[in-house]
C-alpha cells in the first residue's frame, strides 16, 4: 500500500471492528466508520474515522473482523502544510492526512506532533 500509516509508539491494544468478506485492507490503512461498527477504507475527506488497520485483511478470506487502533503515535503522510499541533482528518485520497477542524468531532483524527510540507511523513498523535 501506498502511505501506509507505520506504527511508532502503541499505547492500547487495538479494538475488534466488522469488515465485508470481499473487502481487501491492507495494514496500516486510515479507516472510516460505517454503520454498527463496520469499517472501510477512509476514501472520503473528513469521513469519520474509526482509526487505523493493525494488520492486513485479505478479500474473501473468511474473515469479517478487523483489529484497529484507535490510539498511537503512527508515522503518516501529509496532504498540505500542516503545523506542528494542527488537529487532522483524513484527506480522502492515498491514505494521506491534512490540517482540518471538521463538523463532526468524530472526524478528527489526532493531532500533528511536527510540523509538516506536502507529501512529508510526519508523526501523528492518534486520539480517537
Amino acid at each position: 500500500m501506498v502511505n501506509e500509516a507505520e506504527l511508532r509508539d502503541r499505547t492500547e491494544d487495538p479494538v475488534d471492528f466488522y469488515c465485508a468478506d470481499g473487502t481487501g485492507i491492507a495494514k496500516g490503512t486510515l479507516l472510516k466508520l460505517s454503520d454498527a461498527r463496520v469499517v472501510s477504507a477512509a476514501d472520503s475527506e473528513g469521513c469519520v474515522c474509526a482509526g487505523i488497520a493493525a494488520r492486513e485483511k485479505v478479500a474473501n478470506d473468511g474473515r469479517t473482523r478487523i483489529a484497529v487502533y484507535q490510539q498511537g503515535i503512527f508515522d503518516m503522510v501529509a496532504s498540505g502544510a500542516i503545523s506542528v499541533g494542527s488537529k487532522l482528518i483524513a484527506a480522502g485520497v492515498n491514505n494521506q492526512v491534512k490540517a482540518g477542524n471538521a463538523q463532526s468531532g468524530a472526524a478528527i483524527i489526532g493531532y500533528a506532533l511536527e510540523t509538516a510540507t506536502d507529501g512529508e511523513r510526519i508523526q501523528v498523535r492518534l486520539m480517537l
